[in-house]
């Protein structure tokens, strides 16, 4: 392995999304990560049939209600730094993989627990999405336009900033600190809190005075005609974020628009009207054409591009910021290290994929392996 994580060894329960997610982070960055795939009525639990959050891992599928599951797992994690699951609180208690169970065996270990509410609390049994953890979050009352309800950003500030980062951070700083003391420990990782701590700017400029308890009317949300995005002659859409007025007076000069526009720059009561006269100058361009004049300059300029078009671009392509793996193509490992630089080791893994390798690497004969195949402990 290589990476900036490369000798760090972390156990994944697998789950849904963030979860697996965070896995991926820690493998980019050369972690060994082993997917334990829980197995139900002697499958596998299913999976996307491409499902990229699952590359660069190896994957074992155990039947944790069988005890000699429970000691596969047991053992797994015995030189391993870290081990994580996103299923309800008490769950892994259940299953006997709990945290009191594994730091038993293995007291360096820090137990990384993803929730969407968190270990406790009123609502820490209760089932939900991201957009239910970043509405508590105070998160997505900001979001959307002034005169309609507030837009989920997909699923990205919850399930995968607010917990997938997180769970990777907290992992993390818990390894590091395990390595210095020799005592592991146990990270709560609740998407509403992530997703809360997300929010730190807002409340700064809430507690400044420089945010108005209404969505869409100010700087950020979309309130002011400098920063937010518009629609072109094509159809398409760009994206200006000129908030400091030199970078303004450079878009009115490229734009050719009336140099008293700076004057009235942060007038937030003649925003709504700069903002409809700013959507037509827009629309008198291609997307093209305003990429042509823009980009690349510091007018805070960027075309609005579909995902599935961004490794096109040509910074991007400079960049490597895209990498394609058995045929698809996909972001590749960030962030940049200059001596250790991240790798997709591996193609995404199927559920179970390396069991008999694992296995094999616990020590198990292959008449062993064969014996919990046929029991249904593995599969």
């Amino acid at each position: 392995m290589s990476g900036p994580l490369a000798g760090v060894k972390i156990i994944e329960l697998v789950g849904i999304g963030p979860g697996p997610f965070a896995g991926m982070l820690l493998a980019d960055m050369g972690a060994e990560v082993i997917a334990v795939d829980r197995m139900g009525r002697g499958s596998a639990s299913p999976t996307l049939p491409v499902d990229l959050a699952r590359r660069g891992k190896r994957a074992i599928a155990v039947d944790l209600k069988q005890p000699q599951g429970r000691a596969i797992v047991q053992d797994l994690i015995r030189n391993s730094d870290g081990f994580f699951e996103g299923y309800r609180p008490g769950v892994t208690e259940k299953l006997g993989v709990g945290p009191d169970d594994l730091l038993a065996i293995n007291p360096r270990l820090v137990y990384g627990r993803l929730t969407g509410w968190g270990q406790d609390g009123p609502l820490a049994q209760a089932a939900g999405h991201d957009i239910n953890y970043i509405a508590l979050s105070g998160a997505l009352h900001a979001m959307g336009p002034k005169d309609a309800p507030p837009v989920p950003p997909l699923n990205l500030v919850g399930d995968y900033a607010g917990g997938s980062l997180m769970m990777a951070f907290g992992l993390m700083a818990g390894i590091l600190n395990a390595r210095t003391t020799g005592k592991g420990q146990v990270v709560d990782v609740s998407m509403v809190e992530g997703a809360s701590l997300l929010m730190t700017l807002f409340h700064s400029l809430k507690a400044s005075g420089l945010w108005a308890e209404a969505r869409g009317v100010n700087m950020l949300d979309g309130g002011a005609h400098f920063y937010g995005t518009f629609e072109t002659a094509d159809g398409h859409h760009v994206s200006l974020g000129a908030i400091e007025p030199p970078f303004m007076q450079l878009f009115i000069d490229k734009a050719g628009l009336n140099p008293d526009w700076l004057s009235a720059h942060m007038d937030t009561a003649r925003w709504p009207e700069l903002r409809t006269e700013l959507a037509g100058v827009f629309k008198t361009k291609t997307q093209a054409d305003w990429c042509t004049l823009l980009e690349g300059t510091d007018a805070c300029f960027a075309p609005v591009l579909p995902f599935w078009e961004a490794a096109d671009h040509p910074h991007n392509a400079a960049r490597g910021s895209f990498t394609e793996v058995d045929g698809v193509t996909q972001p590749a490992p960030a962030p940049k290290f200059s001596e250790t630089p991240g790798v997709i080791s591996r193609g995404p893994v199927k559920p179970g994929g390396d069991t008999d390798a694992i296995l094999t690497d616990l020590g198990r004969s292959e008449a062993e392996i064969a014996s919990l195949r046929e029991s249904g402990t593995v599969a």
